[in-house]
């Protein structure tokens, strides 16, 4: 573990750059190619530092090209740096990637640890031999793990013959059967109905409890991030633009709110709201139910719910905070602004 700082993971100043080959166009453009490419850089990650304590679980959140995966792939060693210093409990993961893969576990998007053709306990049992993982421990793994995810029936069927989502739970298992410190999840919950995910947090967050492992998650399902996670790094374009907890976020960020009027003419159309004023902007109308999300950095919940009501006759109005996944999809979109 770093000595300068109480941290598990360590990430400074990094950068990651990739060269593309350029291809001109047409037949003579092929045959240039052959003999003399020429290159542009793409810089993936861009000076990205934080630091990660022990224990700690965190949301690594961006849009598609961010470079989160890149990030990722950094940390546990499948890529080498072009800058910059990453230090994995105390040792740099691409210069020892062995030792450094023996202290983490990962499921990468839908890349399986299972053997195609093979029951799912027979990949777990080459697993066990890959990480010398004592009997005793294997079987205790097996056992309380298929325990927690209900994975009993699924243990005698190959992987090619399992869902999405079933063997999404079983790789799951996979990445945290040698008790690893640190473990990196990317999208662990896709193709999962609603119990199937929530099985999945309430594992991820017991095994959190029980043993202190860190857990690094990427992931489109915000809900995933703020019910496991109690800090969130966003990054866009390589950068990272913010790093802290979803109170913060939220205080910071979560400049909207949502007013929701119940509406006395039924049969009002849309258009009747098209000239709504600056921050304000429509979400719905269903039935008799209208929503519309204000910026109250520009105009206050108050003065909202006045020009509505001066608008049309309403029967009743509520106001509803955002969640962080909405505040995120606003950075998103508009991007941070403090």
């Amino acid at each position: 573990m770093s000595k300068e700082y109480n941290s598990i993971i360590s990430v400074k100043n990094l950068h990651k750059d990739f060269r593309i080959a350029r291809r001109g166009r047409g037949l003579k453009g092929a045959i240039r190619y052959l003999f003399s490419r020429k290159y542009t850089i793409k810089r993936a990650v861009n000076d990205i530092s934080f630091e990660i304590a022990p224990g700690d679980m965190v949301g690594y959140i961006g849009r598609n090209g961010a470079g989160k995966s890149t990030t990722i792939k950094m940390m546990t060693g499948i890529l080498v740096p072009t800058s910059g210093e990453i230090v994995v409990d105390g040792i740099v993961p691409y210069k020892k990637r062995t030792l450094n893969g023996g202290k983490i576990g990962v499921v990468f998007g839908q890349r399986t640890q299972l053997r195609w053709d093979i029951p799912v306990i027979e990949s777990y049992r080459l697993l066990k031999e890959i990480y010398n993982i004592p009997i005793k421990v294997y079987k205790e793994n097996i056992e309380y793990f298929s325990y927690l995810l209900k994975l009993n029936n699924l243990l005698s069927i190959p992987a090619r013959k399992l869902s999405l989502g079933q063997r999404m739970q079983c790789d799951l298992v996979a990445s945290f059967l040698h008790n690893p410190m640190i473990v990196y999840l990317d999208e662990p919950t896709i193709g999962m109905d609603i119990i199937g995910k929530e099985n999945i947090r309430d594992f991820i967050k017991s095994i959190n409890k029980e043993r202190g492992t860190t857990v690094i998650l990427t992931t489109h399902d915000l809900t995933d991030i703020e019910d496991i996670c109690k800090r969130a790094i966003i990054i866009d374009s390589g950068k990272k633009i913010y790093d802290g907890g979803f109170e913060k976020l939220d205080e910071q960020f979560g400049g909207y709110r949502i007013l929701k009027f119940e509406l006395k003419d039924t049969a009002l159309s849309i258009e009747k709201f098209n000239s709504l004023p600056d921050g304000m902007e429509i979400i719905s109308l269903e039935n008799n139910y209208f929503k519309t999300r204000i910026n109250k950095n520009i105009i206050s919940a108050p003065e909202g719910i006045r020009f509505i009501i001066d608008k049309v006759n309403c029967l009743d109005v509520s106001i509803e905070d955002t969640s962080i996944a909405t505040t995120i999809k606003a950075i998103y979109r508009n991007g941070l602004k403090t």
